[in-house]
């Protein structure tokens, strides 16, 4: 299990930085204040998630991505192709340290003394000092991290993006938006995010299976005491077979009970 995150962060900057946001990214960018962040994703053409993040709105023509999950320079570089004639420069800056800062208000960005992330019971602190205090707390509040298995794996549904409010349905087009909409609309998603109690430690990215069967895909994982805080994606119907909300995980010797379901 990774004992910590770096903050991987990229910048968009120039005149243009809101308008090609808000035509990339799934969230209402232009609904974005100064000073604040949202939860946002870049999308595949078949909706899924390549890339979630807090995006901060810093000043009028300047946004700040911090990644929940993968490299801010391969991000950068697969945004770049797509500024065509676009006023922004698009900038990945150096993997920084990411640690835990006060309480501050949820969505409030700040740049002083350091830059922080508001996230309520506490902040996200980059480049100040390391720890990965604040990972429990975003488990048990159902805001995924993403490991390299889950990149470009996963549907916005299966992460609960509409709850953190990192999808709009009612904006222009963006990459993916047509398949968003389908299942904003339609239903139909069968792959759910749960906050989950494992037996033992697991680490971020595995796949926990009972033979051929997968029982659970863990994004991220804390070790408390003798067991294991989680949020993992389980099917709808694997959730069905649970006994008294409990899976047993034979080929590991693992048993998994759900302490909550995160809806789309």
């Amino acid at each position: 299990m990774p004992r910590h995150y770096a903050a991987e962060t990229l910048s968009l900057e120039g005149p243009d930085a809101i308008a090609f946001a808000q035509s990339q990214f799934s969230s209402q960018v232009t609904a974005l204040a100064d000073g604040q962040w949202q939860f946002s994703a870049w999308l595949d053409a078949q909706g899924r998630v390549r890339a979630l993040f807090h995006l901060a709105r810093l000043a009028e023509d300047r946004l700040l991505l911090l990644l929940r999950g993968g490299d801010a320079a391969s991000l950068a570089d697969a945004l770049r192709r797509f500024v065509f004639r676009s006023k922004v420069i698009v900038q990945a800056l150096p993997p920084r340290t990411l640690g835990t800062g006060d309480a501050m208000k949820t969505h409030a960005v700040s740049e002083t003394p350091v830059l922080s992330f508001g996230c309520d019971t506490h902040s996200l602190v980059i480049g100040a000092h390391e720890d990965d205090a604040w990972r429990l707390s975003q488990i048990r509040a159902g805001w995924p991290w993403l490991p390299e298995s889950a990149l470009n794996a996963l549907l916005p549904p299966a992460l609960s993006l509409e709850r953190l409010q990192g999808v709009a349905f009612d904006k222009g087009c963006y990459p993916g938006q047509e398949i968003v909409a389908r299942l904003h609309y339609r239903g139909g998603h069968k792959r759910h995010m749960h906050c989950v109690v494992l037996s033992q430690p697991v680490s971020a990215g595995s796949v926990l299976r009972d033979g051929a069967q997968e029982i659970a895909h863990v994004l991220d994982a804390v070790a408390v005491d003798a067991h294991c805080e989680a949020l993992a994606i389980i099917s709808d119907a694997m959730e069905e077979q649970a006994n008294r909300d409990v899976l047993h995980i034979a080929d590991d010797n693992i048993e998994l009970r759900l302490q909550q379901r995160w809806p789309a």
